[in-house]
């Protein structure tokens, strides 16, 4: 059965947390708690490294979900587009183009008042604040108004400071 597994001379921990399918500090944490060994020394540069042997064993461990210290071990599957970047959103529709642009000064406003908020986290408030829309209404109004429901909705923001 080990015969299968694909071993190196000597890998870093973060390449042995990859032939794992695991993040590097998923992988400390299960060396912390022994289901994995520590990890040998390179004597001449003094860098953690994992030899052929201690390969093998977190190789095994894995594919039987069954730590060296004996205890079983469930693993989650990894995503399968872990560290693919993702395609950039395409622009929608030249509604959405519409509402971008409508809601550029008042989320510039809002950030000035340290408020970081998107145009999908402004648009329903605006609709709830102003149902007949805000033309005609001055723009500092409508900034402050965002602005107090913002503060509306995470009232325990202040008193933990």
């Amino acid at each position: 059965m080990t015969g299968d597994i694909v071993t190196k001379a000597a890998v870093s921990v973060t390449e042995m947390a990859r032939m794992v399918g695991l993040s590097r500090a998923r992988f400390y944490q299960l060396v912390k708690r022994g289901t994995f060994p520590a990890s040998d020394q390179d004597p001449a540069t003094k860098r953690s490294c994992y030899l052929e042997d201690k390969q093998r064993l977190i190789l095994e461990a894995r594919r039987r979900n069954c730590g060296v210290d004996g205890k079983p071990i469930l693993f989650y599957c990894r995503r399968n587009d872990a560290g693919q970047k993702r395609p950039a959103p395409r622009p929608a529709s030249g509604k959405a183009k519409g509402v971008v642009k409508k809601h550029t000064d008042l989320i510039d406003g809002l950030a000035a008042l340290n408020v970081t908020i998107t145009v999908s986290q402004v648009e329903p408030l605006v609709k709830e604040l102003f149902p007949n829309g805000t033309d005609g209404v001055d723009p500092g109004e409508v900034i402050r108004a965002v602005f107090l429901r913002i503060q509306r909705q995470n009232p325990g923001d202040k008193q933990e400071r």
